[in-house]
């Protein structure tokens, strides 16, 4: 998943939030292309907000 589909999959999330969540260790695990794009599993996203919920109940 591009970072442009993991925001709109959040609701439509600030760049600038998804970004801080990585600087605080809190988003989900991505990759970098050779292009350095980031890039997330999409089973790796699913995982982790299933985490999320879980920390919410």
């Amino acid at each position: 998943m591009t970072v442009p589909e993991v925001l709109e999959e959040l609701n439509g999330i600030s760049r600038r939030t998804f970004y801080r969540w990585r600087e605080l260790g809190m988003g989900p695990k991505a990759f970098k292309l050779p292009n350095g794009e980031l890039r997330i599993r999409r089973s790796v996203f699913v995982q982790w907000l299933a985490d999320r919920e879980d920390e919410a109940a």
